[in-house]
């Protein structure tokens, strides 16, 4: 069995990994990462190595190359030069030492004018000091004198990695810009000479032989890469962590979690109706709490002051802290209600101008429209995914949109009082989107969906309003879960039992209609003949007979009236 260097790094490293790499030779599917070490590694010795093709293989390992690629390139590029204007003009790249129980690959191998062997690697790492104190470098000294060659120097290039960011106000040419002034500024390149030293090696062969005695590979938590290891979710949560489910059909008995939006004028008792849910949480932004009885968070803007200096944490960040606790589960609640949800886009929209740097999304339109959308709706969708019985989202109602049907009438839109692509987002988020209207002294839910009211759901209703009361409104959901689907009411003209002959009236309307498309068939020919038609007739001066002509004469074109002007001059 032949051991790498790498290969027995990592037992001492993490024994559990290193099970599963080399014993067991487990593989993941890769990740994409723009900055996968394996990937720009490679990429980095084959630039250096001088081949060409070195960019165009780095991006052609990803399937979908996107800035960050492109940016990681640029590095590559830059970075290889200067690697490149430090290291020997000759030398054997990929150098194999290779017996039966070791095998190595050597970056770069120069002869020296007196018969010595100077030996290279290359190191795309900012982490210099652990590499100094690894085995690597004696390994191929002591492998390659076995072979009856002298090494003469052992050489480390270290190639520093860039952490620049893209700033939220800088485009993406002023950072590229910025990124290439500080690789040829402030990124160098740098050499380190090792000494020899054979214990380094004798303890690399008291590690192999450790690791060829092992019977167990317990894991090493305290392993800072285990972090970032590809095994890691596989140990953490199962062999079949990724399997598919069953193609059995789940039994749908009960329904144990409904989330609804709510939305209607104010005082209509919205926020009255939520606090009858079971023990509710509200997370509340206009301070119209002091007439319920239930737990609260106050969704506003936290000043804290310190000498003369005021510090202010956003509301949107009072939310989303809210929503990280929430996900942990640890509390009694049963149902969360977000009072009201317009408030809160308004505050991640204060909160991302802050961090956007900006006024108004008009200030930066081509990306901070959809932005803000962005950051409200993946944290909304994160609420909606917490596993409490109910999840309630309150909305005022807006009745300022006007719209013209087709028939020319005006009429005006119910909605709740939120941006129309973000509201058709949140709808599909919830079960269900209710009205709260007050009709004679009486509180009720409407489900009603039509084009001047925005409402419905995926729940298989059989009424289009219940009093607002928490029970009506779970007894809707079980209904709807239990309920057979019903049939759709027949209309008159569906009815099979009722065959009634049409009187004259009725059967004329209908032929009428059949014979419309006929005439305007016959118009359309007409028209596009009359040029033809009216030519006959002068040579012949006969009249031309056309009923459908003589019963509706078909409108005159331009080309027929210039055609008259013309014969008149």
């Amino acid at each position: 069995m032949q051991f790498s260097y790498s290969r027995v790094s990592t037992y001492e490293r993490n024994p559990l990994e290193y099970k599963l790499r080399y014993l067991e030779g487990l593989t993941t599917l890769p990740r994409y990462d723009p900055e996968d070490p394996l990937v720009v590694g490679t990429a980095m010795h084959e630039l250096i190595q001088k081949n060409k093709d070195a960019i165009k293989q780095y991006l052609m390992s990803y399937p979908l190359v996107t800035d960050k690629h492109i940016n990681e390139a640029i590095k590559l590029e830059l970075l290889s030069k200067k690697a490149l204007a430090v290291l020997p003009p000759t030398g054997k790249y990929e150098v194999t030492l290779s017996n039966q129980d070791y095998i190595g690959f050597i970056d770069m191998l120069v002869k020296n004018e007196d018969g010595t062997f100077d030996i290279w690697d290359f190191k795309y790492s900012n982490s210099i000091e652990n590499y100094m104190k690894s085995a690597q470098l004696h390994l191929y000294k002591y492998y390659l004198e076995q072979t009856g060659r002298k090494v003469k120097h052992l050489r480390y290039l270290f190639i520093p990695k860039v952490r620049l960011k893209q700033k939220q106000t800088e485009s993406l040419y002023d950072f590229r810009q910025r990124l290439k002034r500080a690789i040829d500024k402030d990124y160098q390149v740098t050499v380190k000479e090792v000494e020899y030293n054979p214990n380094k090696v004798i303890e690399w062969l008291a590690s192999v032989k450790h690791a060829l005695e092992a019977k167990e590979f317990p894991l090493n938590e305290d392993d800072p890469f285990w972090k970032f290891s590809e095994f890691r979710d596989y140990v953490e949560k199962g062999e079949d962590y990724m399997i598919l489910p069953s193609v059995t059909r789940r039994t749908l008995d009960k329904i144990t979690q409904r989330k609804i939006w709510i939305y209607g004028e104010p005082f209509t008792g919205k926020t009255t109706f939520a606090n009858e849910f079971p023990n509710p949480l509200m997370l509340n932004t206009d301070g119209n709490i002091k007439y319920v009885d239930a737990p609260f968070i106050p969704i506003k803007d936290e000043l804290t002051t310190t000498g003369r200096r005021t510090s202010r944490k956003f509301a949107w960040d009072v939310f989303k802290e809210a929503v990280d606790e929430l996900e942990k589960g640890d509390n009694e609640f049963k149902t969360i209600v977000v009072d009201l949800l317009e408030d809160l886009y308004e505050d991640c929209r204060l909160y991302m101008y802050d961090k956007l740097g900006i006024e108004h999304e008009s200030d930066d339109s081509f990306r901070a429209w959809d932005k803000v959308r962005t950051e409200f709706l993946s944290n909304i969708k994160r609420l909606m995914n917490l596993d409490y019985e109910n999840i309630v989202l309150i909305s005022h109602e807006d009745k300022s949109r006007d719209f013209t049907s087709k028939n020319g009438s005006k009429f005006s839109t119910v909605s709740p009082n939120l941006q129309e692509k973000v509201a058709n987002k949140i709808s599909g988020m919830v079960d269900i989107v209710a009205r709260l209207v007050v009709e004679d002294g009486e509180h009720l839910l409407s489900f009603k969906t039509s084009p001047n009211q925005f409402g419905g759901g995926r729940l298989k209703l059989s009424q289009a309003e219940i009093p607002s009361t928490y029970e009506d409104l779970k007894e809707v959901f079980d209904e709807s879960l239990k309920a057979p689907k019903k049939q759709r009411k027949q209309t008159k003209l569906e009815e099979p039992e009722k065959e009634e002959t049409p009187d004259k009236a009725e059967t004329e309307s209908v032929e009428e209609v059949e014979e419309k498309p006929r005439r305007r068939r016959k118009r359309r020919e007409s028209a596009e003949s009359v040029e033809d038609v009216e030519t006959d007739s002068a040579e012949t001066s006969e009249p031309v007979e056309d009923e459908e002509v003589e019963e509706e004469k078909p409108r005159r074109t331009r080309k027929r009236r210039a055609r008259r002007t013309t014969e008149e001059d």
